[in-house]
């Protein structure tokens, strides 16, 4: 519980909602927290199809971590990615652009959230961007206006159809939004911006292996999700198995086991979540199960087996079939936050966590969503008012709300979208990245915690 010479020191990994809330829940303690994360921002996730389809721009969705916790003053912010933890010696080594520092704690939290999972065909990745990171944000913005702005350039109907063609993969909250935000994008905002081309006569098609359209909603409100989304132009297609993915195409494999292929440049990954690989990293050393997504298996009171100053919170713990959504994370970090208070002031630990269901939500289009909360179940405009609401409270920050809203009021009132702008590096710099890296790997020398460089260079 701390030495003499030190404040009790609480490490948290992921500047997610379960990372920041969990630091944030220890603002008032005698603690000397240090916050690691591989980005510089928290990031909004449920709203990044909207910075993928011109609504709003990364910064209102994404702000500084270091502005957030500025007034935290036991609060430290630390960019790195996590490479290794070592739950005998009690340390977590992180690495920074071939730098490498390692950082020892007290008591561990374990935040780091989820990927983008493609079911071991990880090379889809190069042609159909996932929506987990600002960075694939940017890149399917670029993708999507580049597709209507080659097609007016293109000579071929082929080529037109091929560029005019959208394909989502993955018909869960994410891919549901994002087919309908395609849609409004070129039947609404764009339609009049084109001489040669017809905006309205592009296809966007809805991907997926299931039989259901959000499944997880039950049938009543999917089956409603997937009336709008037709009704809007979409093009369903269930029990729908991606089997290939090319440059202007992809291939699908149907329950009967044949097969076809759809030309599309333009396509969406929003299928699936792999756990953090943290998480095998702690079974192997605790003993821990992981269920098939890579999840670890943790104690009710989520932390591991035989280390009890270690909690893992969010999209990286199965336990009692908990959804890897953005409450859960919350509802974690902040009890996590409430133990370590109470094992500091030597008194009784709260019973096991318990997730409060505060209902689940997607929208479909401007004045239409579907919500479920509790065994309430309705759709349409009061729900999308509902979720405008709900995200709104999340978002972090007044001025990121205010402009939010702004922004908003600009998309769903008039035809507008407030961040259009594309460029090339947006959709290129990721391989430029990928290819830099590969030939240039700095390396610098394994800088303990108490010796970091302090800026003078004497580090």
């Amino acid at each position: 519980m701390g030495t003499p010479d030190h404040r009790h020191r609480v490490v948290v990994i992921g500047s997610g909602f379960g990372g920041l809330f969990s630091t944030q829940a220890l603002r008032r303690d005698e603690v000397d927290v240090t916050l690691i994360a591989r980005t510089s921002h928290h990031l909004f996730q449920p709203l990044l199809y909207q910075v993928a389809t011109g609504i709003l721009s990364e910064g209102e969705i994404a702000p500084s971590t270091r502005e957030v916790l500025a007034r935290q003053k036991n609060a430290r912010v630390v960019l790195g990615e996590v490479t290794a933890i070592d739950l005998q010696a009690r340390t977590v080594t992180h690495e920074t652009m071939g730098r490498v520092t390692v950082t020892p704690y007290d008591t561990l939290i374990v935040a780091a959230g989820a990927g983008q999972s493609y079911f071991g065909n990880d090379q889809f990745a190069r042609y159909a961007p996932g929506m987990k990171s600002i960075d694939d944000a940017l890149e399917l913005r670029g993708r999507i206006f580049g597709s209507f702005e080659l097609a007016e350039l293109a000579s071929a109907p082929a080529e037109t159809d091929r560029l005019m063609t959208f394909v989502v993969v993955g018909a869960g909250p994410t891919g549901v939004e994002m087919a309908g935000q395609i849609a409004e994008l070129a039947h609404r905002t764009l339609k009049r911006d084109f001489r040669t081309i017809d905006p309205k006569t592009a296809r966007i098609i809805l991907l997926d292996a299931a039989p259901t359209v959000l499944g997880s909603f039950g049938r009543k409100l999917g089956g409603r999700a997937r009336r709008r989304l037709e009704k809007m132009g979409v093009e369903v297609r269930l029990g729908a198995k991606v089997v290939d993915v090319d440059p202007t195409g992809i291939e699908v494999e149907h329950p009967d086991g044949t097969r076809n292929r759809i030309e599309s440049v333009c396509k969406v990954w929003a299928a699936g979540v792999s756990a953090s690989p943290l998480g095998a990293s702690l079974a192997n050393q605790s003993g821990a199960g992981l269920d098939r997504s890579g999840r670890i298996e943790v104690l009710d009171d989520l932390t591991l087996p035989g280390h009890p100053e270690v909690f893992v919170v969010g999209d990286m713990i199965s336990l009692r079939d908990l959804p890897g959504v953005a409450q859960v994370a919350i509802q974690g970090g902040r009890y996590a936050a409430e133990q370590i208070r109470r094992r500091l002031a030597g008194t009784e630990p709260k019973g096991p966590f318990e997730y409060v269901d505060k209902g689940s939500m997607a929208t479909i289009s401007r004045f239409s969503a579907v919500a479920s909360v509790g065994r309430v179940q309705f759709s349409g405009f009061i729900a999308w008012i509902l979720w405008l609401a709900v995200h709104l409270v999340y978002i972090i920050g007044f001025k990121h709300r205010v402009t939010t809203l702004l922004h908003w009021s600009v998309s769903f009132l008039g035809r507008g979208r407030a961040e259009r702008v594309v460029t090339e590096q947006q959709v290129f710099a990721r391989q430029a990245i990928e290819a830099l890296g590969e030939r240039f790997q700095p390396h610098l020398p394994r800088v303990p915690e108490d010796r970091a460089d302090n800026g003078t260079g004497q580090g």
